[in-house]
């Protein structure tokens, strides 16, 4: 099943709300090894953007 949106980011951790006025409770999500995480309440996809400098946060 594919995500219903597709976010990239610029950080390995990413808050997630759900967007709009009807979300869900705010989460902060951590990108894994694979550099992308599906949020397990609304199911925005976050994928880390190409070129993204993360060094120094990881």
């Amino acid at each position: 099943m594919e995500p219903p949106e597709i976010i990239e980011v610029e950080a390995l951790r990413v808050p997630c709300d759900g967007g709009g006025t009807l979300g869900h409770p705010r989460v902060f999500l951590n990108l894994g090894n694979d550099h992308k995480v599906d949020c397990p309440y609304c199911g925005r996809r976050f994928v880390l953007k190409e070129g993204a400098d993360v060094g120094a946060h990881h």
